[in-house]
């Protein structure tokens, strides 16, 4: 078992298959024109490629080191240094070439260059690193689905335009469940893709053997456009995320399988306690990325958005919900269902609206947006099924301090504000009870 040990640092140095500070000097000699018998076995060695007795070393076992060693670690070196100059990994200086293997552009050349291509148009890209995150129960898996699912078909996605491709989907957390999911979007689409390999067995990202593996795997599939790990925490079990060596070794080895796919590598990750701040870990994560896909819910509203793109769409809301699809039933004859996601044309039309509403109408709607999320009243005679409600007194004692003017004016300017948002039917009311439309 090749362990994947970027730094060479906290590793057995001595173990002839890690890749520890002596082997990165070993490959640095690899990059020379004359390379040793050792230098040869220690590259076979390292990615454990199977091959008939006295065949040479192919020119993908060269890449990968050179990847792996070299231009991979100087890239998350470089990322360490910009976030975390303490954690910079101590490189040995590159051999000089004759030939300068760098180019240096002018202005005409710059206007040659092939533009940035779209797997979905201004979300994601078609080759680099990519994360989708979000809270536990944000709808997450869901999500990733039908967007495989569009990307297989090449079908339009919440109406981008998508180039169809191959997908491999690797499913290391909720795996139980993936076979559901399945079934729900057969049943409510008609069909899947058969555009798409999934893979449940368990997967290292640090494991160099590991991603050999997986990268034939795929390679023979021919299904290697997109790669998702789902999820990163589970690919990169026992690593300190919080950690910048740690989270540098996990971009290294994410960076390594993007390289031998050649596509796009999508992790789906969660955020930290505090949603608001972003996915969990250290930020050299975000840094590193291509794109970032934010999943939140509050209360029963979901929706994404681009959090990243370096040159796509960046912060549009696109809500969505999860509508339960019946699939059949156990053996007790209780139903089993799943569900499937739907683009949330209420909220759309909700989120036209209020850029309409008044100043009072917009603070009593923020205001409100937290208790109902908390609510654990639902199903009352009258109001939306699922839908969580708050007496009319409740949200009036919510709103009104919050109201502009003198105290006398605070209360019937907050019944305006919730009456005003009733009538643009921003928010319902039955009786006593308000829910957000």
């Amino acid at each position: 078992m090749t362990s994947l040990n970027i730094s060479g640092q906290g590793s057995d140095s001595s173990h002839p298959r890690m890749i520890t500070s002596e082997n990165v000097s070993r490959a640095t000699e690899a990059r020379k024109p004359n390379q040793s018998s050792a230098t040869k076995a220690f590259k076979n060695d390292l990615l454990n490629v199977k091959r008939a007795p006295g065949e040479s070393v192919d020119v993908e076992v060269d890449a990968l080191v050179d990847s792996l060693v070299l231009t991979t670690k100087t890239a998350a070196n470089g990322l360490m240094q910009e976030d975390c100059p303490e954690a910079a990994l101590d490189l040995e200086e590159a051999p000089v070439d004759a030939i300068s293997r760098y180019r240096l552009l002018t202005d005409d050349d710059l206007r040659k260059l092939s533009p940035l291509q779209w797997r979905i148009k201004d979300v994601l890209p078609s080759h680099g690193l990519a994360v989708m995150f979000g809270p536990s129960g944000s709808g997450k898996s869901f999500l990733v689905l039908d967007m495989l699912q569009s990307l297989a078909f090449g079908h339009d996605w919440f109406g981008r335009r998508v180039k169809r491709c191959s997908v491999t989907y690797i499913a290391l957390e909720g795996e139980a469940g993936l076979a559901g999911r399945v079934d729900a979007y057969r049943q409510h689409h008609g069909s899947t893709s058969p555009n798409i390999r999934y893979m449940v067995e368990p997967f290292r990202l640090l494991e160099a053997d590991d991603i050999n593996e997986l990268v034939q795997a795929i390679k023979a599939a021919g299904t290697g456009d997109v790669v998702v790990l789902d999820t990163l925490s589970r690919a990169a079990s026992g690593s300190d995320e919080n950690d910048s060596s740690a989270m540098g070794n996990i971009v290294a080895a994410s960076k390594i399988l993007q390289e031998l796919i050649g596509g796009l590598v999508l992790l789906i990750h969660h955020t930290g306690k505090d949603a608001s701040k972003g996915m969990r870990g250290h930020s050299l994560l975000h840094a590193a990325l291509d794109c970032a896909i934010e999943v939140k819910r509050s209360g029963d509203h979901r929706e994404w958005l681009v959090a990243k793109s370096k040159d796509g769409e960046d912060g549009a809301s696109h809500p969505f919900m999860l509508e339960v699809v019946p699939l059949r039933s156990d053996s007790d004859g209780d139903a089993i269902t799943s569900c499937v996601i739907v683009a949330n044309q209420s909220a759309q039309a909700i989120a036209k609206k209020m850029t309409t509403l008044g100043r009072n109408q917009t603070i009593a709607l923020k205001a409100l947006e937290e208790p109902l999320s908390k609510s654990v009243d639902i199903n009352k005679d009258g109001t939306p099924q699922g839908r969580p409600y708050l007496g009319f007194e409740h949200a009036l004692a919510i709103v009104a301090p919050l109201m502009p003017g003198g105290d006398k004016y605070k209360k019937q300017r907050a019944k305006e504000a919730l009456a005003g948002l009733v009538t643009r039917n921003v928010m319902g009311i039955n009786g006593d009870w308000l829910w957000v439309n």
